[in-house]
């Protein structure tokens, strides 16, 4: 018959200890389920930088510019039609009915052309939200179409003021202002926020 060992007995052997320089090993998990892993926290996510100034700006300038864009198309639209109502009223060989067939296709031409600008206009603007470098870039290139079509608008204006001794006209003003809107264009679309803006990450 074995008795527990007395733990007063000096002659008794000692209990065994945990070996020195070994870590405790934790229990082992239950039968079936592997042991939790440590849970990870998820980052933040990054809330969308906001329009910079001047490329919001230019996209109200866009809004602007095809809303009178539309309005010009439908004015000469019109007149196109009235221009062709009257040369259709003359004989087809009369000076009537050929300056008038002549302005009305002149009129609907431009008239169409204006509806084409409006319409690029406003769908600029509309993707300065959610564009990407595409738009950024249609953008340079209609601006500097536009601000070419500016510069030959303001130097026949000053030309046709100069030559009638009537100083800076209106369509002296239009040019320049028409102008200054293009270099908005170009220099919001150049800058590092607006270049950063279009190249930002869209979730």
């Amino acid at each position: 018959m074995s008795y527990p060992p007395d733990p007063n007995n000096p002659y008794g052997q000692p209990p065994a200890a945990p070996g020195y320089g070994y870590p405790q090993q934790a229990p082992p998990a239950a039968y079936g389920y592997p042991p939790a892993a440590p849970g990870y926290g998820y980052p933040p996510v990054a809330q969308p930088p906001s329009m910079p100034g001047l490329v919001m700006t230019s996209r109200v300038l866009l809004f602007v510019v095809g809303g009178v864009q539309v309005l010009l198309a439908g004015f000469l639209i019109i007149v196109a039609a009235g221009a062709k109502k009257v040369a259709n009223e003359h004989s087809t060989s009369s000076d009537t009915a050929i300056f008038g067939n002549a302005a009305a296709g002149v009129l609907l031409v431009l008239g169409v052309v204006y509806l084409l600008a409006a319409v690029l206009s406003i769908t600029l603007g509309a993707k300065f939200g959610k564009g990407g470098p595409a738009t950024r870039i249609t953008t340079i290139v209609y601006g500097s179409i536009a601000l070419l079509l500016g510069l030959l608008v303001l130097a026949g204006a000053v030309t046709g003021s100069a030559q009638a001794n009537g100083g800076a006209g209106f369509g002296v003003i239009v040019g320049v202002l028409w102008i200054a809107i293009c270099l908005i264009w170009i220099i919001a679309m150049s800058t590092r926020d607006g270049v950063a803006w279009f190249n930002r990450p869209r979730y």
